[in-house]
């Protein structure tokens, strides 16, 4: 007969389970923004920024046309009207990147375009369409500053325009590249290497036959972190083999997610070759789905042991994971989900000192519970709008009760 180690819980089962509380507390206390880097504006959206952006510069740096038309003094178009037209004399154009060098006079104007500077001496635009065509006359008064785009009307030097912390999005691209940023400083994104174990399993994409499993955890997982800002390393399904494993925990990487192998039977390898090579911080935590999760470190990389189980690996990533991924990456640590608040069809039912994580679907603005067990039925999260946390200190929600639902999308 076999024997394990003293500390091994192969075939013995969890001594204790850590409650959700404490899996948090420890992950927190040890998950920490990764360092800073530059990153080119071009591959910079989605990107966290890490310092703050300052303007150098106005933009614009001069005044500008608002409109095609006429740059001239506003004084000038005093008591035009199509009755009484008021003739201009037009003494040169001001392109955009080509204006008018000179000093335009009282009576005179200058064709302009949209975006080009205002020539010195002009304090308004009046619109091509207000000036009669073949006599270059004004047809109606303009005052002064009418469709003039003032200098630092869109961003003043020295005013500071993003926080540190911020997903930069497309725009924000634009208005950095405006004043001549080609590079921002953003926090280094998390390398994960997804460690997909499990002899039954061929790759995803292939047809199982027998008793073989398509790998589901794989696609799932990856979309996952990429979501929550991290780079995936998954260079395929690692068999239940402890060198294979141990090689696999051995990546370069700031975060080892393993899936498949967590729990307590005999080829559940994971827990014991990160108690034995590093430090297997917890091992069973009170909640369903998702009890054989194990959280800990190895060398200066975080590493999570995540039940092969499809719903329990989506659970244990959102609980933990995931959260970490967001912290390391410099994301907000909690879920990236919009939340709804509606009576429950029917009643949840739960245990105390037990968390739980009910599927849910919404109907007509109610909350139809679809299943806390069955950590297998990968589907029932597709046909599930979200999820509802039954706390460890309750047990349950009643039908008609107001909860809230983490929505997927």
């Amino acid at each position: 007969m076999h024997q394990y180690p003293k500390d091994d819980v192969r075939m013995r089962g969890f001594a204790r389970r850590h409650t959700v509380v404490e899996a948090l507390a420890w992950l927190d206390s040890v998950s920490h923004r990764l360092s800073t880097e530059s990153v080119s504006l071009r591959n910079a959206c989605g990107r966290i920024l890490a310092a703050p952006v300052v303007s150098s510069v106005d933009v614009p740096a001069f005044d500008r046309s608002a409109m095609d038309g006429y740059a001239l003094s506003a004084a000038d178009t005093d008591g035009a009207s199509a009755y009484n037209p008021l003739p201009l004399r037009v003494v040169g154009d001001s392109m955009p990147g080509c204006p008018f060098q000179g000093t335009v006079s009282r009576g005179e104007a200058v064709r302009i375009m949209t975006g080009a500077p205002m020539p010195r001496g002009t304090d308004a635009v009046l619109p091509a369409e207000w000036v009669e065509a073949e006599t270059t006359a004004a047809l109606a008064v303009v005052s002064p500053g009418k469709n003039v785009g003032r200098r630092a009307e869109d961003i003043a030097a020295g005013a500071e325009l993003f926080r540190p912390g911020r997903v930069l999005r497309p725009q924000d691209l634009g208005v950095l590249s405006s004043i001549g940023c080609g590079t921002v400083p953003a926090v280094m994104q998390p390398r994960v290497r997804l460690v997909v174990t499990g002899n039954e399993l061929v790759p995803a994409g292939s047809q199982p036959h027998d008793f073989q499993i398509a790998d589901a955890n794989g696609p799932m997982l990856s979309a996952l972190i990429e979501r929550d800002g991290g780079t995936v390393d998954f260079p395929g399904l690692v068999r239940d083999d402890g060198a294979a494993i141990l090689e696999s925990l051995e990546a370069e990487a700031d975060v080892v997610i393993v899936t498949g192998g967590s729990s307590v039977g005999v080829e559940d390898l994971s827990p014991s070759l990160v108690r034995e090579h590093g430090e297997l911080r917890v091992h069973g935590i009170a909640m369903r789905p998702s009890s054989p999760t194990g959280l800990g470190r190895f060398g200066n990389k975080l590493v999570f042991l995540l039940p092969g189980n499809p719903v329990s690996a989506l659970c244990a990533y959102d609980f933990f994971a995931g959260r970490a991924i967001r912290v390391l990456g410099g994301r907000q640590s909690e879920w990236p989900y919009r939340t709804f608040r509606g009576p429950l069809t029917r009643k949840i039912s739960s245990q105390i000192g037990r968390l739980d994580y009910a599927r849910v679907r919404i109907v007509d603005g109610r909350i139809e519970p679809l299943a806390i067990a069955g950590a297998s039925i990968l589907s029932s999260t597709t046909r599930a709008d979200g999820f509802v946390i039954v706390p460890d200190d309750s047990e349950g929600f009643a039908a008609g009760a107001e909860v809230e639902t983490w929505l997927y999308a």
